[in-house]
């Protein structure tokens, strides 16, 4: 047997591992059920010994009696509030301000997730966790250390052999939904009343003077933040959050660090039809600078830094009984469970339908029919369900059987290899047909008008639409005949899918249902080979090549222009006479005058939309900027070009016209 100070040592050790693989990296290797063998094994050998135990061990996480009161301290660096933007104009503004303000070279963004918790402060002294504050009025806040030592997500101690002399971090306290659906049923088996939603729990929680009971609540913290610090290693936000997850602190999930503020936008625009996919509540993201000393730079406001701020959607709530859940076929055999739902009004519509996303969503949440639910609607987004109160669960109520043959063509279904989506593996599913023939025609699409729903289910299912080219093989007379159609009709349809010939590549790649490539890579795709032939010779490794593309959206192009249905599919389009070029960007006839140079964009241009000569600037060679820097080449400018236009004069860029850039890229000039 070895020393009690030995195996209390290697315990200690161990238990410090394992609270770092669950927290921060997502990866536990133990069961819960080992993990607490592994402490109540250390709790004896301390209770034996009680000389080795010391402040930092796992066991000290929750104090013997609750305090008196809570004491207040005084921040060493003001804990100040964000600013808050609703629109993607406010958060263009936002930017242009911070950019105007620098003197310096372009800028780095970071987007990271707004948790719906309670800010926090926890500060360590060479490696020790002395002390933890709320944020209270920012200048002074209520000392919390007592709850924050029962966070198993905090270390007592960091995990380096040379950490700094002091580390500020802040960041934010939650609750996991699960969690709150577990608490939940404890408060109904008590006989009190259940809590409305997360962040009320970890804000009474933190507050509470008891730790034990805080302890038993499983709150969390996620890290984003400096306060005082001395002798860390970083210079950017980035770095920062590499650095104090190396100390075993959980660093804030899913940040993302962007060059350009047009990709900061377009992300923001994207994310948040992401956000059912996360355990913990959202209310919004959060862009910063990631660089140090442009914040120092800019400093800050009375209330608030100016080189951040948050970007916020409303969030609406409503509780409602799940009826029955039923399953769609997508146009890649993709399987999506969808909520019926007992009907209840949310952000001033009413609300039936809920999409469930996937069987692992459905697992995770534990969703059962008849069961009362949590439904939300956060911005643009579809209403999706929140968690399921267990507590009010009718007994006997059995898991939801996800089908294991598609209900359509009763075909085996498979489920993606490393990933959480089951799919119909056969191409000719009708519902699957359906979906490619509905999108097909869709307005980012061929944008057939008239081919609607409705007619396009009449189509598939009267055997007239096997494939994308028997719509170009469809008559007036054969259309006309249809049920609730006519000559007139017929006749519009059928010259309106006649001019969709004419859509051009880009209409066509996202046309075809490719798995990953959409809209945007769609047009990346076409701007970059001009036409379908080079794309369909392309290696996976050049299709990779391309900016936006990557090695998975290549790999599934590649396959798909590899495969004998895409071979096939194509030849019958072209036999059809769909035009397979991009007329409006062939690469041979763009020059490469604006090779290796950056431009920027700014003002009201007459002649171009922003995304128009973006596009146009990147076929002849250049990059484009959000931000002017000493790097910058030249600066188009329209009406009102404002603050960039003083920016550019004074670091000497060269201010273009709309003429100037035409006369640039087709003679040099």
């Amino acid at each position: 047997m070895p020393e009690p100070a030995l195996e209390i040592a290697e315990l200690i050790e161990l238990i410090r591992k394992h609270d770092r693989l669950y927290y921060v990296a997502a990866e536990p290797e133990i069961s819960d059920l080992e993990y607490d063998r592994l402490l109540k094994r250390l709790e004896a050998l301390e209770a034996a010994n009680p000389q080795l135990r010391t402040s930092d061990s796992p066991t000290q996480r929750i104090g013997d009696a609750p305090l008196s009161e809570l004491y207040q301290h005084e921040h060493r660096v003001p804990m100040l509030s964000i600013d808050n933007t609703y629109s993607i104009d406010e958060l263009r503004a936002f930017a242009q301000r911070t950019l105007s303000s620098l003197e310096t070279e372009n800028a780095e963004w970071v987007v990271e997730l707004k948790v719906d918790g309670v800010a926090a402060s926890v500060i360590y002294e060479n490696g020790v966790l002395v002390r933890a504050l709320t944020r209270g009025n920012g200048v002074v806040g209520d000392d919390i250390t007592h709850n924050v030592r029962t966070l198993r997500g905090v270390p007592l101690r960091l995990d380096s052999k040379s950490p700094p002399g002091l580390l500020e971090v802040r960041g934010e306290i939650y609750m996991t939904n699960d969690d709150l659906v577990r608490l939940n049923e404890t408060q109904a088996q008590r006989g009190l009343p259940p809590y409305a939603n997360t962040r009320n729990v970890a804000a009474g929680s933190i507050r509470l003077l008891d730790p034990r009971i805080c302890a038993e609540r499983n709150l969390r913290m996620y890290c984003h933040g400096t306060g005082a610090c001395e002798g860390i290693r970083s210079d950017n936000h980035m770095d920062f959050l590499h650095e104090i997850g190396r100390y075993g602190l959980a660093p804030t999930p899913h940040v993302r660090k962007f060059d350009r503020f047009e990709d900061v936008v377009a992300y923001c625009d994207t994310v948040i039809n992401e956000i059912h996919d996360l355990e913990f509540e959202v209310d919004g993201l959060v862009i910063k600078l990631n660089r140090f000393d442009q914040r120092a730079e800019l400093g800050a406001r009375s209330r608030s830094p100016r080189w951040l701020a948050a970007y916020k959607w409303e969030k609406y709530e409503a509780v409602t009984r799940l009826n029955s859940i039923e399953v769609q076929i997508g146009k890649t055999g993709t399987i999506t469970p969808v909520a019926n739902l007992e009907p209840v009004e949310l952000a001033g519509t009413t609300v039936s339908r809920a999409s469930l996303h996937n069987a692992e969503e459905i697992r995770r949440k534990d969703i059962r029919v008849g069961d009362t639910v949590i439904v939300e609607k956060a911005g643009k987004i579809i209403p999706h369900i929140v968690r399921v109160e267990k507590h009010l669960r009718p007994d006997n109520s059995p898991p939801f059987p996800f089908p294991v043959d598609c209900p359509e063509c009763q075909t085996q279904l498979v489920k993606d290899e490393g990933g959480v989506y089951i799919r119909c593996p056969n191409f000719d599913c009708p519902a699957q047909l359906r979906e490619r023939v509905r999108y097909f025609a869709s307005r980012d699409a061929m944008d057939i008008e008239g081919l609607g729903d409705k007619l396009v289910n009449l189509l598939v299912d009267e055997g007239l639409v096997r494939s994308y080219g028997d719509l170009y093989r469809l008559d007036i007379a054969s259309v006309a005949a249809l049920p609730r159609m006519g000559q007139r009709s017929a006749e519009k349809l059928i010259a309106a899918i006649e001019i969709s010939k004419t859509r051009g590549l880009a209409r066509l790649l996202n046309a075809l249902s490719i798995r990953h490539v959409g809209n945007t890579v769609a047009k990346v795709l076409a701007r970059n080979f001009g036409d379908i032939k080079k794309i369909a010779s392309a290696t996976s490794e050049q299709l990779a090549s391309v900016n936006e593309v990557g090695d998975i959206i290549a790999d599934s192009v590649f396959r798909f222009f590899s495969s004998p249905h895409g071979q096939t599919t194509i030849a019958d389009l072209e036999e059809q006479g769909i035009v397979m070029i991009e007329e409006n960007r062939s690469p041979e006839s763009a020059s490469q005058r604006l090779a290796g140079k950056s431009l920027v964009v700014t003002g009201s241009l007459s002649k171009y939309t922003r995304d128009e000569i973006h596009a146009l600037i990147e076929q002849h060679g250049g990059k484009t900027s959000s931000s002017i820097s000493s790097k910058t080449d030249y600066l188009v400018a329209g009406d009102k070009a404002g603050s960039k236009l003083a920016k550019a004069k004074k670091l000497g860029v060269a201010v273009l016209t709309e003429v100037d850039f035409e006369q640039l890229i087709v003679s040099g000039g």
